[in-house]
């Protein structure tokens, strides 16, 4: 992607180096590759913080330390702050051109815990949005793991994950999270795990719909598409779901499987409107 030298957004708050007092680490029997499925179990989970078992305890405030930042942390930095100025100004284009009112979403950098108005989250949890503030939350040590780990590298891989956050902002302002918690309350289990699942690659398309925006101003480059096709397939429910436990459950899926979750990116970025995103009322997910 093509974002040295554009604009940086003024809604990125920088908490890394920050140290939460009361925050204790997972337990031991919580290896470390566990954590990682954990952390990418959940996400783009939409803020939904209460089903990941983060060990944590919070008795005060955190502590504001001077956090010493590698030059690749800097640059990674600086080009998470591009990519939220440029879907700030995708999507005030898109609500504008629709007459419908938006409003800025934040960022914010952390490193091992953070507080959100969602409540406490580590690392393991991985990106998320939170509702009720209205931040994308990000430790971006999620990328080494997302490249290492997954096998999913590349910077458009970084700026899918952003937006499709963005996209929990986007259902948030239109109401589709609301409609959708208070269809999960009354739900079984398999039903609430099927809203989320829609949910979730609502986002996925919304995030290729950015994408086709960002692809019509040419700051795409070669192999950016399949960089973010790759990440989507990455955290499909099904690979995850393969790969750590050896098998699937299809009713336990939160947020699609790597077909279901490229796909309706690639749709996003190829139908390019608000309207072509219903996965709501479709039976082909």
């Amino acid at each position: 992607m093509k974002w040295q030298g554009r604009r940086q957004s003024s809604n990125v708050e920088d908490r890394r180096g920050r140290v939460v007092k009361g925050a204790v680490g997972g337990g031991v029997g919580i290896g470390i590759l566990t954590a990682v499925i954990m952390l990418i179990l959940n996400f783009c989970s939409g803020g939904d913080l209460s089903q990941i078992p983060t060990d944590t305890q919070v008795d005060s405030p955190a502590v504001a330390t001077t956090y010493q930042e590698t030059q690749q942390e800097d640059e990674l930095a600086q080009f998470v702050s591009v990519v939220l100025a440029e879907t700030e100004d995708v999507w005030s284009e898109i609500f504008s051109a629709n007459d419908m009112a938006s409003s800025y979403h934040g960022l914010v950098l952390y490193t091992d815990y953070v507080e959100s108005a969602c409540g406490m989250a580590g690392s393991a949890t991985g990106p998320f949005y939170c509702p009720p503030d209205q931040k994308v939350y990000i430790d971006l040590s999620f990328y080494k793991e997302l490249h290492q780990r997954f096998s999913a590298p590349g910077d458009f891989a970084m700026a899918y994950v952003i937006s499709h956050e963005v996209g929990h902002h986007v259902q948030n302002l239109l109401g589709i999270m609301d409609e959708v918690n208070s269809a999960q309350a009354g739900a079984s289990e398999a039903e609430a795990n099927e809203y989320s699942v829609r949910l979730e690659l609502q986002a996925d398309y919304l995030s290729g719909l950015w994408a086709h925006y960002v692809d019509r101003m040419n700051l795409l480059e070669e192999g950016d598409l399949d960089e973010a096709l790759n990440a989507a397939s990455a955290v499909g429910d099904d690979r995850i779901q393969k790969q750590s436990q050896g098998y699937v459950v299809p009713d336990s899926f939160t947020h699609g499987t790597s077909e279901q979750r490229q796909r309706w990116f690639y749709k996003g970025f190829t139908t390019g409107t608000l309207e072509g995103g219903d996965t709501f009322n479709t039976d082909n997910l």
